[in-house]
């Protein structure tokens, strides 16, 4: 494959290894937890794994075994010179960026509400914005972490927005739950005809 036609996760592997260091799959994986899902989404340990190989049959990453005097035989990656700077030229670049999909199973849900016990979709909303709520947790420690490391000056700034972002979910989904609460009590009752669609003219 062209570097030119590489998906965004390649990329986002290729990112985690620009910064100072070579590391191996697994301290990638804990680096994309710790940082990408919260805006972009960290890739499973196989997607990591089949990137590093195409990345490096590309020669935008070397890597190396441990020697013997390691108890567990590991192999560590590193971005290459080529690699940095195709990297940088994927990341001046807006061509492919495309716009940005929202797929939220939780307003999915309530958007379903119609079918559901009031008292369970209510539940539904609530254990979201403590999940939302411990999200946002994570993100602040690692921010804290961040602090004051010069070569992750703009992954703080990545984790800012996504701080951000959790607020306004946390938000908007209580929100809901006011939503919630204020519609009629008791279930529609079946053999009605249908509402017409909002999109209906």
């Amino acid at each position: 494959m062209p570097t030119s036609q590489l998906p965004p996760t390649a990329w986002a592997v290729l990112g985690l290894l620009s910064f100072p260091g070579e590391r191996t799959g697994y301290e990638l994986k804990k680096w994309a937890d710790a940082s990408l899902r919260f805006f972009y989404g960290a890739p499973a340990f196989s997607q990591i794994y089949a990137e590093l190989r195409r990345l490096e049959e590309l020669g935008h990453v070397t890597s190396r075994r441990s020697g013997p005097e390691e108890p567990r035989t590991k192999r560590t990656y590193a971005i290459t010179e080529e690699g940095r700077a195709a990297l940088a030229s994927w990341a001046a670049g807006g061509r492919d960026a495309g716009a940005v999909t929202l797929r939220h199973p939780v307003v999915l849900r309530v958007w379903l509400g119609h079918l559901a016990a009031p008292d369970r979709l209510r539940a539904l909303v609530e254990e979201h914005v403590a999940h939302a709520e411990g999200e946002l947790k994570e993100v602040r420690d690692a921010l804290a972490r961040a602090d004051g490391v010069e070569a992750w000056a703009h992954p703080q700034i990545a984790l800012r927005w996504s701080e951000r972002h959790l607020l306004a979910e946390v938000e908007l989904a209580r929100g809901m739950l006011a939503d919630l609460d204020a519609l009629p009590a008791g279930p529609t009752e079946p053999g009605q005809p249908a509402p017409e669609s909002p999109t209906d003219g």
